[in-house]
């Protein structure tokens, strides 16, 4: 029996070769975002590919080298850095166009990378099919074999994974010890208020591109961070604008790729900009936190730019526009000067261990009589609401059922109030929390007592003796 491998492999070229669609294709998942258009993948996106018999091999999907594009440079040092970590390296050309002077400089930078490369190329379904594929032309650039690939429809990705799983690194005998399960964090907010300078500050490395250019990250990139012996992922997320403003194609799915990454984390940090304090968009995007049932902090970034009264004025708005959710904890950070940073990392595992919801059905009973006592249900139509007993539901976010009659008539105020109380006395700060009602049903209700034919009579007969009275 062979050894297992594994390893990392980048897949490289310039833009709009495919390396995305291949991406997809052997992680067989979505997460690269995919269109017709060069300098869409900009950040390096990591991701586990899936059926390569038992390899275990990560794939760095990188943004094209050398656009034309003002942000190229730095997007070349995120592909560059790619490379310096990779085992293998994918060199992904188009088999549709001519070999140009880029595809020549990208071969020599590889050459000196002094990384093994295999040569892939790519789009080969849109050669008419009486022709043969020929690969003289890009034996050129001095790779051997070549390995002619449709990404789309996977013709020859099977040969190429054949030959990139035979060229890694042979695994190590020893396993090596479990990690504990990762804490994801989605990192949210507006374009250009540092969320991708956030996370390569708390990840203490240039991991995420950082340009001064609203929409500079345009996929979720996640990263993996370990601190304390503990795993958090954090998912730096394309800038949310709002919903009137966003016109471009790509923007729109680099949203709804964020707004998915929301939903599937366990927290989520909101980075507002302390200058511009929170705005009309930032508290749109809370709401999208709670009815997603993620755990919020609002993380104020760029806290140096402030003098004193800026601050003390900063602080202020803030607290007054997030009265309606006070249990959001605040922290003021600078991502650039890396001050007030280290404590996130406590923050997103103490809201992690909460939202576990650790409760006995009687502890809870007991809570729910103490908040109804304090406080009883309104009265509906003449009659009581009663609350009868509650039990946990689910955990992240803490979901709890209430059984009670006339549930579906208690006011909204008073569900509210119900969950702000539950929060207070559990110790749930920072997350929303979900009250739903089963209302009890009377099972006589809309059943009539049939009398028998003996009774039918004996009916009658007092009727008829009652008229003559």
């Amino acid at each position: 029996m062979t050894a297992p491998r594994s390893g990392v492999v980048a897949l490289v070229g310039r833009p709009n070769v495919g390396k995305s669609t291949l991406f997809n294709r052997l992680c067989r998942s979505r997460d690269a975002l995919v269109l017709d258009r060069p300098g869409l993948t900009r950040d390096r996106q990591y991701g586990r590919a899936r059926g390569i018999t038992d390899a275990d091999v990560t794939l760095v999907d990188t943004g094209g080298l050398h656009d034309s594009l003002t942000i190229s440079a730095a997007i070349d040092d995120q592909v560059m850095l790619a490379v310096d970590e990779a085992d293998l390296v994918v060199f992904v050309v188009n088999a549709r166009e001519n070999l140009t002077t880029v595809d020549f400089e990208i071969a020599d930078e590889l050459r000196k990378s002094d990384t093994s490369v295999l040569l892939a190329v790519n789009k080969i379904d849109g050669i008419s099919a009486g022709n043969e594929f020929g690969v003289s032309e890009f034996s050129k650039l001095g790779f051997n074999p070549v390995f002619p690939i449709s990404s789309t429809h996977g013709h020859g990705v099977y040969q190429l994974v054949e030959s990139l799983v035979a060229q890694l690194p042979v695994q190590d005998a020893t396993p090596s010890e479990t990690s504990p399960g990762s804490i994801s964090v989605a990192v949210i907010g507006r374009p250009n208020v540092g969320k991708s300078s956030l996370v390569n500050a708390l990840a203490d490395d240039n991991r995420c591109l950082v340009f001064d250019e609203p929409g500079t990250t345009r996929d979720a990139v996640r990263v993996r961070i370990e601190k304390d012996e503990r795993n958090f992922d954090f998912v730096d997320t394309a800038g949310i604008r709002r919903k009137g403003k966003t016109t471009d194609v790509v923007e729109k799915f680099s949203i709804v790729k964020a707004l998915a990454a929301l939903k599937s984390c366990h927290t989520a940090l909101l980075v507002i900009d302390a200058s511009e304090g929170l705005v009309e968009q930032d508290l749109h995007l809370i709401d999208y936190a709670i009815d997603a049932g993620t755990a919020v902090t609002l993380v104020a970034n760029k806290w140096d730019k402030l003098d004193s009264p800026a601050r003390l004025k900063c602080q202020d708005q803030i607290r007054r526009k997030l009265r309606f959710a006070d249990w959001i904890s605040i922290k003021y950070v600078s991502a650039l000067k890396k001050t007030g940073i280290v404590s996130l990392f406590d923050l997103v595992h103490v809201l992690y261990e909460r939202g576990a919801f650790e409760i006995s059905t009687h502890e809870l009973n007991e809570v729910l009589k103490q908040i109804t006592t304090s406080h009883p249900p309104p009265v509906a139509q003449r009659r009581l609401i009663r609350l009868r007993y509650a039990h946990k539901v689910a955990s992240r976010p803490p979901t709890i059922l209430i059984h009670g009659n006339q549930t579906d008539r208690l006011p909204a105020s008073y569900v509210r109030y119900l969950e702000n109380e539950f929060r207070r006395l559990l110790g749930l700060d920072g997350w929303p929390i979900v009250v739903n009602f089963k209302k009890s049903v009377n099972p006589f209700s809309g059943r009539k007592n049939e009398l028998t034919p003996r009774q039918q009579k004996h009916r009658a007969r007092i009727i008829r003796h009652r008229k003559r009275k």
